[in-house]
């Protein structure tokens, strides 16, 4: 009983250090300008314009990765083929690069006029804001739509087979209620990787500026002073947005 106190104490004396050090300079942010200042600052037509970029951005993003990317984990949860480790293995790649290197990536793949003779752009345009915020954080919502499919019985979609349904009604109708939970975490996790996006996007479109480009020009040119506010903004607007988000998952997910 005595080593199951102290094992828990310690514990929790380490937890409690990390939960510090990740909640302390958030909060010491928004606390040191204050709520005021931040609705002002969310009021300037040039920042809310950049925090309205960013957050449709990777709304956009996440919307164009659910749609290409659930499929394809769906695939992965469900059949065996050749070259399954491999791709899974490629698909985590975005991840592990840096982030300034995806973006010279992006730019010498899509950056080369292509994309403008077909009318989308990429250079300075938020198709190219898009792409940054989709290489970087797809994996997230794509292991998670993995690992949801994989979670689910498959003797539910087997079932379902049997009784006359079809592939398409059993990935909608099953498998895919069945794996929604941690879908909706990772389009969460995805979308909120995309905000803070920085390193890529600064390569691509330096204009239009989404909220960490405002952010790092306004430190350059004034200072702190000037930077603070925007990035309580932005902070602040996030964390309301993902819990929201996270608190209606919950809810669902206990009906």
């Amino acid at each position: 009983m005595r080593n199951g106190r102290f094992f828990v104490s310690l514990f929790l004396l380490l937890g409690s250090v990390i939960v510090l050090f990740l909640l302390v300079p958030v909060g010491k942010l928004l606390i040191s300008v204050g709520l005021l200042r931040i609705l002002d600052t969310i009021s300037q037509p040039e920042v809310y314009s950049s925090i309205w970029l960013t957050l449709s951005t990777a709304f956009y993003a996440v919307l164009f990765v659910a749609v290409t990317g659930i499929p394809l984990a769906y695939l992965i949860a469900r059949y065996d083929f050749w070259g399954k480790s491999l791709l899974e293995s490629l698909l985590d790649i975005p991840v592990m690069v840096p982030h300034t290197a995806a973006g010279i990536a992006l730019l010498i793949a899509f950056g080369n006029g292509w994309m403008d003779r077909v009318g989308l752009g990429f250079i300075d345009s938020t198709t190219g804001i898009m792409a940054a915020m989709m290489f970087l954080s797809a994996p997230f919502l794509i292991n998670g739509a993995k690992e949801g499919f994989r979670k689910a019985d498959p003797k539910l979609e087997r079932v379902a087979r049997t009784l006359g349904a079809g592939p398409m009604r059993t990935f909608w109708r099953i498998a895919l209620p069945n794996a929604r939970g941690d879908i909706i975490n990772g389009a969460l996790m995805m979308w909120s990787r995309a905000l803070g996006e920085f390193g890529a996007v600064v390569i691509i479109a330096y204009h239009p500026m989404v909220a960490p480009v405002l952010i790092y020009d306004r430190f350059n040119s004034f200072g702190l002073k000037f930077s603070a506010p925007v990035a309580a903004a932005m902070i602040l607007v996030s964390v309301l947005l993902f819990l929201v988000v996270r608190f209606v998952n919950n809810r669902l997910g206990d009906q």
